[in-house]
């Protein structure tokens, strides 16, 4: 009687238990939702495509011969995106990457002290490269090249600063490091001075942060507005003096537009013509960023009529983004789709381990959020379990008396 006693609760319990672990293979075998993409960096808006704005009542209309295939304008104090379009497509941003290079390597040597170039630190420009026209074996003030960066756009300059930095893998490293930090994640770095190059991308909202982040700099804002300037030369051979030569500032709103503080023009064949430029009025600074209007004289038109928007429409519009602030020291960046590894296309987005790893079984049996099992091992169990519960029905039928 106690064996046929400890059957029947036995098979009560097999029989308590089969639907639910019967049921059991179906939540498990279902399939994994794909990710959400990723926010816009910046606001929602800003990741959509055309032209984003929300005026209020008595804002002025946009420029409406707008021909650059992404811009922005940002209030540079708060950080307010007033308006924009396309601002994260990722373009080649020619010599405008020069403003991520010196925000990274500008803090590091004093204006004042003096380099010998090396015939090395000037080999490897690119052809048809930007020059300011520095010579092997003579020496230069580091303002000097500062100034032939922001001036001439000099890639020989660019190159000997990146040497003095350590090289120009180093200064790459260092550049992509900067942008990571101040959350720029469309721009890949692969030369110090934004010659084309396969790959090399940057977008109107990065070299926004850029520009944002290097007129902080009082010398990054001094060397931007310099209008003009004397550079060194050769030494004559026949009195031994080393001569001097002017050079002017290619920005062609510097001067003509009012209260125009300057910051970085560019064109290269794939790049077309790209600029960024901060103006101050009335107390606000507002930048705009153009990339790829339809001629090279459309970038400093258009510019000029989108700070004109800006400055009428900053208090009439509803800002639809935000330029965002530079992660705190020591905080983890995430890399983004532009990559953390410098000069390199970034890896995919890495997947959680509960989707790519088999589950594994914890010490002690507990599998944790997995089972370990899978859905042919619950309905291994399952049957067994269902044969099992007939066993003991069949044993104990045949045990009951006649």
């Amino acid at each position: 009687m106690p064996t046929r006693r400890k059957l029947a609760h036995l098979l009560a319990a097999y029989a308590a238990a089969l639907p639910v672990l019967l049921a059991a293979p179906a939540a498990v075998a279902a399939p994994h939702e794909p990710p959400p993409p990723p926010a816009a960096i910046g606001g929602e808006r800003l990741g959509l495509s055309g032209v984003q704005v929300a005026p209020l009542a008595g804002a002025p209309a946009l420029p409406g011969d707008l021909t650059g295939q992404s811009w922005i304008v940002a209030d540079a104090a708060s950080g307010e995106v007033l308006a924009a379009s396309n601002p994260h497509r990722r373009l080649a941003p020619a010599s405008t990457l020069k403003i991520l290079f010196a925000d990274t390597v500008l803090p590091k040597f004093d204006r004042n002290l003096v380099h010998k170039v090396a015939d090395a630190e000037i080999q490897g420009i690119g052809a048809g490269s930007s020059l300011v026209g520095i010579k092997e074996d003579l020496e230069y003030k580091v303002e000097d090249l500062w100034r032939g960066v922001f001036l001439s756009s000099g890639n020989d300059a660019v190159h000997v600063l990146s040497h003095m930095n350590g090289g120009i893998q180093q200064t790459v490293t260092e550049m992509q490091a900067r942008a990571n930090a101040l959350q720029a994640r469309d721009t890949t770095v692969i030369s110090p001075d934004g010659y084309d190059m396969d790959g090399q991308v940057s977008s109107a909202y990065d070299l926004t942060l850029f520009a944002r982040a290097g007129l902080r700099n009082p010398d990054f804002r001094m060397y931007c507005a310099t209008r003009d300037a004397v550079f060194p030369g050769a030494v004559d051979k026949n009195t031994g003096q080393r001569g001097s030569f002017g050079i002017a500032n290619t920005d062609r709103l510097l001067g003509k537009y009012p209260g125009l503080i300057g910051v970085k023009n560019g064109f290269t064949t794939e790049a077309g013509s790209t600029f960024v430029g901060a103006a101050e009025r009335n107390g606000r600074t507002l930048l705009v960023t153009v990339m790829h209007p339809s001629t090279y004289q459309k970038v400093y038109d258009e510019t000029a009529a989108l700070l004109d928007w800006g400055f009428a429409a900053a208090d009439k519009v509803t800002p639809v983004g935000r330029l965002v602030d530079e992660a705190p020291a020591g905080e983890p960046t995430p890399t983004g789709q532009a990559g953390g590894t410098a000069g390199a296309p970034a890896p995919p987005p890495h997947p959680s381990p509960a989707a790519t790893a088999p589950a594994q079984a914890a010490p002690g049996g507990d599998g944790g959020e997995g089972d370990g099992l899978g859905p042919v091992g619950w309905v291994g169990i399952g049957l067994a379990l269902a044969v099992g519960g007939a066993g003991a029905l069949f044993l104990l039928r045949r045990r009951r008396p006649s």
